[in-house]
C-alpha cells in the first residue's frame, strides 16, 4: 500500500510539473509594448500600449480578436499594466485555456495634470478624441497588430472614465463592437452652462453628461435599440463605489428594453483591487462574445 501511495504521489508531481511547463511555454512569449501614433486630428503624438499574445511573433500569419481596454481619469496608457497587472491576468487565462489568444490595445486619453492636459474619450471643443480613436487609432493599430477588423472580432472595456467611454463608444458605434464591459463606469455629470474654453475638467464633465446612456436609450427608436441589442453588455460595480447608483440605473434601463445585459455587484470600492479582479470576469466574457 505504501509503495502504491508513493507511485501515486510521483505521478501527481509529474502531472503538476507538466502542467506548469505547458503554462510557461504557452505564455513565455507574450509581451506588452508601447507604440505611438502621430495624430493629424489632435495635432500631437499619442502613445498606446499593446498586449501581444504568446504566438504573435512565432506565427506572423495569425489574426487575433482585439479588446480595447480604456483607463480612468488622471491615468494614461500605462495604468492597466503598471497598476492593474493586466499582463499577468491575460497570461494566466490564456495559459489555462480559459480565453483564446488576443491582442489588447490600451490607448492614452489622459494625464494626472488635468489642468494642462486633456482627459476624456469624447469630442470636446478643441479636442476631438473620439474622432482620433475611430478614424486614426483603431484602424492603424488593428492593421499593424493583425487584430480585429470586424464587429465579431472586436470588444471594448474600461474602468471609471474609461468605463463610461466604453459605454459611449458602444452606444455610438454598435456596428463595431461585439461586447462592452463597463467597470465602475462614470456615466453622468452635472451639466454646467458657460464653461470656459480652458476649463478642461468642466468640458469633460459636460461631455460625459451629454453622453448619459440612460438618456440615449430613452430617445432611441426601435431600429436604434435593435442595433444596440446586437452587443453583449456587462456592468460591474462595487457596492461601496461612489458611482454605484449610476451603474445600477444604466443596467435597469438596459433590462427594461430587453437587452442581453449582465450585472455584477461585488464587495469593493473604486480602486485597482476591484478592477484587477474585474478583469478576470471581463476577459472570458468578451472572448465568448467575440467567438460567436
Amino acid at each position: 500500500m505504501k509503495h502504491h501511495h508513493f507511485l501515486s504521489t510521483l505521478a501527481l508531481l509529474a502531472l503538476l510539473q507538466f502542467s506548469t511547463l505547458n503554462f510557461q511555454l504557452s505564455t513565455c512569449n507574450a509581451a506588452v509594448i508601447t507604440d505611438s501614433l502621430q495624430s493629424n486630428i489632435l495635432g500631437v503624438t499619442k502613445y498606446y500600449n499593446v498586449y501581444l499574445p504568446p504566438s504573435f511573433q512565432r506565427n506572423p500569419q495569425a489574426h487575433y480578436p482585439v479588446l480595447f481596454l480604456l483607463h480612468g481619469l488622471t491615468d494614461n496608457h500605462r495604468a492597466w499594466l503598471e497598476k492593474g497587472q493586466m499582463d499577468r491576468v491575460l497570461d494566466e487565462l490564456i495559459g489555462s485555456g480559459e480565453i483564446p489568444q488576443m491582442v489588447v490595445i490600451m490607448p492614452n486619453a489622459g494625464d494626472s495634470d488635468t489642468r494642462r492636459i486633456w482627459n476624456g474619450y469624447f469630442n470636446m471643443p478643441g479636442w476631438r478624441y473620439e474622432d482620433f480613436f475611430f478614424q486614426e487609432l483603431l484602424p492603424t493599430a488593428e492593421a499593424k497588430y493583425r487584430a480585429g477588423g470586424s464587429k465579431e472580432q472586436r470588444a471594448i472595456a474600461g474602468l471609471s472614465m474609461g468605463g463610461g467611454g466604453s459605454v459611449g463608444y458602444a452606444m455610438a458605434h454598435p456596428d463595431l463592437f461585439a461586447a462592452c464591459y463597463a467597470m465602475s463606469a462614470w456615466l453622468n455629470g452635472e451639466k454646467r452652462d458657460n464653461v470656459d474654453a480652458n476649463d478642461k475638467m468642466g468640458l469633460l464633465n459636460n461631455a460625459v453628461a451629454d453622453h448619459y446612456p440612460v438618456t440615449i436609450l430613452e430617445r432611441a427608436d426601435e431600429q436604434q435599440l435593435n442595433a444596440l441589442r446586437s452587443l453583449r453588455w456587462f456592468i460591474d460595480c462595487g457596492d461601496d463605489d461612489f458611482l454605484f447608483e449610476q451603474n445600477i440605473e444604466f443596467y435597469k434601463a438596459l433590462r427594461m428594453r430587453r437587452f442581453n445585459a449582465q450585472l455584477r455587484v461585488r464587495d469593493g470600492g473604486h480602486n485597482w483591487e476591484y478592477w484587477h479582479n474585474a478583469l478576470r470576469l471581463c476577459l472570458p466574457f468578451v472572448s465568448r462574445a467575440m467567438g460567436k
